[in-house]
């Protein structure tokens, strides 16, 4: 019970950041940008690739996503 509510609390933690993402970029510019979206999706697939593929520690494969998705 107690795993489900953390795991809740982060999948809303992640839909509030992009919704975030999407209602600053709409309110400055007034035009719906779905880059945020597609970075998601590059981070989450180049991260399974990482992990299940290369077999890295979950920790050392955020890092990497983060600094691939930077450059």
């Amino acid at each position: 019970m107690l795993q489900q509510l953390v795991n809740s609390l982060i999948l809303g933690s992640v839909y509030a950041l992009l919704a975030l993402g999407y209602t600053m970029v709409y309110g400055i510019i007034k035009l719906i940008n779905f880059a945020h979206g597609d970075l998601y999706m590059m981070g989450a697939f180049i991260g399974y690739y990482l992990i299940n593929g290369l077999h890295l520690n979950f920790f050392i494969a955020l890092i990497l996503i983060q600094l691939g998705l930077l450059l």
